[in-house]
């Protein structure tokens, strides 16, 4: 069985020296690098092509968010597998924002059980999202404050466009979404643009914030692939 490979990133040496221990321990996981700031982060996602950054997202020089969108779009890019996950000692409804818009698939707060950073790891890797609980939460208060007008636009979509949805807020690429569908990733992206259009959402946080409010995708993503 091939091994998740992760990429830890935090600028505090004992934390990353606990959770290389948590995660080398784990029958399905390896560590195959550390950073303890942003350029040495971006450098590594490039050289090693992890499945998996860990990424704070405070650290110093260029910070965790901006090191997060640089090494997605490098992916995104080159077709690579990387997928960032956000770990900050900070559950606040901002960083949860900006860490989702950068590109992070996922976000979980460092005071979260080993159990639920473990869950959180094995979700993205398998492409799925992944928020925890107090995250989700936060998502859908801001949902249901301004965002309520979206609501009833769901029936403007196609079939086709209510499953490119869905995956879209499961955390899937582009690319992803063409085999599973098998047809194109231009198709993919065409899909994209009418349901930003007919919804009036402008990115994969509104789009994740709306799958949320409709039930379409779950507030805490199920340990296996999803879809």
């Amino acid at each position: 069985m091939a091994k998740i490979r992760i990429l830890l990133v935090d600028d505090h040496a004992v934390l990353r020296a606990g959770l290389r221990a948590l995660f080398n321990l784990q029958p399905d996981m390896e560590v195959v690098g550390e950073a303890g700031e942003g350029e040495t982060a971006i450098r590594l996602a490039r050289e090693l092509a992890p499945a998996v950054v860990l990424m704070d997202l405070s650290l110093p020089g260029v910070g965790g968010i901006e090191a997060t969108r640089r090494i997605m779009q490098h992916a995104a890019s080159g077709h690579l597998p990387t997928r960032v996950l956000a770990l900050t000692m900070y559950d606040n409804p901002h960083y949860l924002f900006e860490a989702l818009q950068s590109g992070a698939a996922g976000y979980v707060p460092k005071r979260a059980a080993d159990s639920d950073l473990l869950t959180a790891i094995r979700a993205v890797a398998a492409g799925q999202s992944f928020l925890y609980p107090s995250a989700a939460k936060a998502l859908i208060t801001e949902f249901l404050e301004h965002g309520r007008e979206r609501h009833d636009s769901y029936d403007l979509l196609t079939a086709r466009e209510k499953e490119v949805l869905r995956l879209i807020a499961e955390g899937y690429t582009n690319r992803q979404i063409a085999d599973l569908l098998v047809v194109s990733p231009n198709t993919v992206e065409v899909h994209r643009s009418r349901i930003r259009e007919k919804l009036n959402v402008h990115d994969r946080t509104e789009i994740l914030k709306y799958a949320l409010s409709r039930g379409l995708v779950e507030a805490e993503p199920a340990t296996g692939p999803a879809s």
